[in-house]
């Protein structure tokens, strides 16, 4: 796909990784829908950010454990900007429970969160899309979904779900000419300053021996977005080989 032009929106796209997304696809002549719930700041500079490098942009809240917000997330863009090609489900949380430390509360907040809300994006954007016109999907999975431990227990449920989702969607969208692509993710950033040393140790773990960039992602998204024009369902993983231990 020639993504110069098009629009995309990117979930969770005013910081870390979604904003190092946002900023690769204003490089590459995409305009950028950023979504947030309490980053508003962030997401205002994003947008500048975005809109000096000569394409527009578009900050848009919406809290997803509302439902019904995650439902009105769609049209809501599209009246803002009269079009949107590309979807990158990339909003998460990421609580620290184990099995018997998660409670009800956290287990639906991550489903809907991490898992629900990015299949009623993917069928809304869909829906919307004309079928003479290509899009793409982008989820941003977890490579600790295939090798789950006791910690961060509901949210690797959710990942591990939508890793399914992202290939049953692919399928159900192939006629459609959408492509829909996973990229998962290991040792790219820690989770908070207070995480740095466990995650610099993890990074030593991995078979590369070191943390990977965000840059190293968006170049895999790129890749899905403007090479891989004959791949879907498809999960790529970022992850120094972290999957293979």
């Amino acid at each position: 796909m020639d993504i110069r032009g098009k629009v995309a929106l990117v979930t969770g796209g005013a910081v870390r990784i979604g904003k190092a997304m946002a900023l690769g696809l204003a490089e590459e002549g995409c305009h950028v829908v950023i979504h947030y719930d309490r980053s508003a700041s962030a997401a205002l500079e994003t947008v500048s950010e975005i809109e000096a490098r000569g394409v527009k942009a578009w900050p848009t809240a919406a809290d997803f454990n509302d439902e019904e917000a995650v439902q009105a997330l769609i049209p809501a863009v599209l009246q803002q900007t009269g079009r949107l090609d590309i979807l990158i489900n990339n909003a998460s949380i990421f609580p620290r429970e184990d099995f018997f430390t998660t409670d009800a509360a956290s287990w639906n907040q991550n489903m809907a969160i991490n898992l629900k809300a990015p299949f009623l994006l993917s069928q809304a954007f869909a829906a919307a899309l004309p079928e003479d016109r290509p899009g793409a999907i982008i989820n941003m999975l977890d490579s600790i979904a295939l090798r789950p431990k006791n910690h961060h227990f509901a949210y690797t449920i959710s990942k591990f779900g939508l890793e399914g989702l992202t290939r049953a969607t692919a399928f159900a969208l192939a006629g459609r000419n959408i492509q829909v692509n996973g990229i998962a993710l290991g040792t790219i950033l820690a989770a908070d300053e207070g995480d740095q040393a466990v995650f610099e140790r993890m990074a030593k773990r991995t078979p590369m021996q070191h943390p990977g960039s965000p840059q190293a992602v968006v170049k895999t998204l790129l890749y899905l977005l403007q090479a891989a024009e004959y791949v879907t369902g498809e999960v790529i993983r970022v992850d120094g080989g972290r999957h293979l231990v």
